[in-house]
């Protein structure tokens, strides 16, 4: 499809001339004479782009800038002008246009000009389409009244630039709460780095975080950018932030209240420009009761309390979240499963102490181990259908009875197997992870003692 192009100018001539040349290259010309036909033809025509004169009675062409930019944002314009001054090219530029050409025109110009910015254009489009995706993958699935309380919560935070404190159990979607804060908030072109406070050694935190200079310690035998470096204007993340020791916590303090820190072994001073959101699964109130956690940290953080609810508050969310899951798992030309009433009613009984995640895994095993497209309770493991086929009963007195050495490894590795897999919460590699194995072989026996 050709893109059509919007000529702007009082002078017949120019438009004419325009007109054809753009023709000749490929381009839909469309033409006004003046700023007011011009809104009228970009409302009706929808134009890619607008070349736009900056003379014309009436309504001129930095107003007719204006107008155009207030009700199409996202449409690009190339300001023409016969009498180009810096500071005309300085508002135009501000206005939003994305370039300005002086008269006498060069074709040349005038179709680089168009070719970059109809480029420009399909890059910005590109992106709002991998934001929104990206949006609606971190998004907290759901109706409930829980899940409405908290996205009503994120859309007023969001756009601030609050410091945030994210509390919840394990398992019910502090990061992807923190996710889609950051993009709706003003940071979102920014990078968000994500912390896993509690996965990094104490010794190793702060050149994580802080970054070092080679020969800062050994083993630094270069220079390292840390994550508050790395985030820059963006979003830091600071995860399960409880499980912190209190001479980390410290150090932490100090940067925040003074926005400013150095890599370790350095001595050049580098301020933090990033907004912060912490998360943690513990009561950080208790903690600080304990001695644990510090409470000028604390209230540093805690600006803005979000407390993201268990499974068990939401359990209206479950058939949504299941198929949620399933589709996420869904093969190409492959059918969608489905969950018959009778499983949904256990798994909306059930008390999933592993929250949403708890249940992603258990979808993700069904999709991949149960043939059928529609899952019956009998398809339901432990601790899902109790008292089903797939509850774990005790092993060892029925192994001594077998004569067979093959079956009685069959059953201890099917229970066994069952048995770690309830420990991991259904997380197949987890499990695969914890007792040494590939994930592609465990999902080989499970299919099979599923059978």
């Amino acid at each position: 499809m050709q893109p059509s192009i919007l000529i702007v100018d009082d002078e017949p001539s120019i438009v004419q001339s325009l007109s054809g040349l753009l023709s000749d290259e490929g381009f839909t010309p469309l033409s006004a004479y003046n700023g007011y036909e011009a809104l009228k033809v970009i409302e009706a025509e929808s134009p890619d782009l607008v070349l736009l004169d900056i003379w014309m009675p009436g309504i001129d062409g930095i107003d007719t800038l204006k107008e155009i930019k207030k009700a199409h944002p996202f449409l690009q314009v190339i300001i023409i002008t016969g009498h180009g001054t810096i500071e005309t090219a300085v508002t135009a530029i501000k206005l939003g246009a994305y370039d300005l050409i002086e008269k006498p025109l060069s074709i040349d110009k005038v179709i680089v000009a168009i070719n970059n910015a109809l480029n420009y254009r399909r890059l910005e489009e590109e992106n709002r389409y991998l934001r929104r995706k990206t949006l609606e993958k971190n998004s907290i699935t759901g109706n409930s009244p829980a899940v409405m309380k908290l996205r009503g919560e994120i859309a007023t935070a969001a756009p601030t630039d609050s410091w945030i404190l994210i509390t919840g159990e394990n398992g019910v979607g502090k990061e992807l709460v923190a996710r889609t804060i950051h993009q709706l908030s003003q940071h979102a072109e920014q990078p968000l780095i994500a912390v896993n406070c509690a996965a990094i050694p104490e010794e190793l935190i702060e050149s994580e975080l802080f970054g070092h200079e080679k020969g800062a310690f050994t083993g630094a035998t270069q220079k390292k950018r840390g994550k508050f470096e790395l985030t820059g204007s963006g979003t830091i993340f600071l995860d399960e932030i409880g499980d912190m020791s209190l001479k980390t916590q410290a150090k932490i303090l100090r940067v925040l209240q003074e926005r400013q820190f150095q890599r370790v072994g350095g001595t050049r001073t580098l301020q933090i420009d990033f907004r912060v959101i912490a998360a943690s699964n513990k009561d950080l109130e208790k903690e600080i009761a304990a001695g644990n956690f510090r409470e000028d940290l604390y209230y540093r953080l805690n600006v803005i309390p979000l407390r993201v609810p268990p499974l068990r508050e939401r359990i209206s969310d479950i058939p949504l979240l299941v198929d949620t899951f399933f589709k996420d798992k869904q093969q190409a030309s492959e059918k969608t499963k489905t969950m018959s009433d009778a499983a949904m009613r256990l798994l909306t009984q059930y008390a999933w102490p592993g929250n949403v995640r708890e249940l992603k895994n258990l979808v993700e095993r069904l999709a991949i181990m149960v043939d059928k497209d529609v899952i019956m309770p009998r398809d339901l493991p432990a601790p899902y259908n109790p008292g089903g086929a797939g509850e774990i009963q005790p092993a060892l007195p029925d192994l001594m009875t077998m004569d067979s050495f093959k079956a009685a490894r069959t059953a201890f590795e099917k229970q066994f197997i069952h048995h770690k897999l309830k420990q991991n919460e259904q997380n197949i590699t987890r499990t695969a992870r914890a007792i040494g194995v590939d994930r592609s072989y465990l999902h080989k026996r499970i299919k099979r003692f599923d059978q």
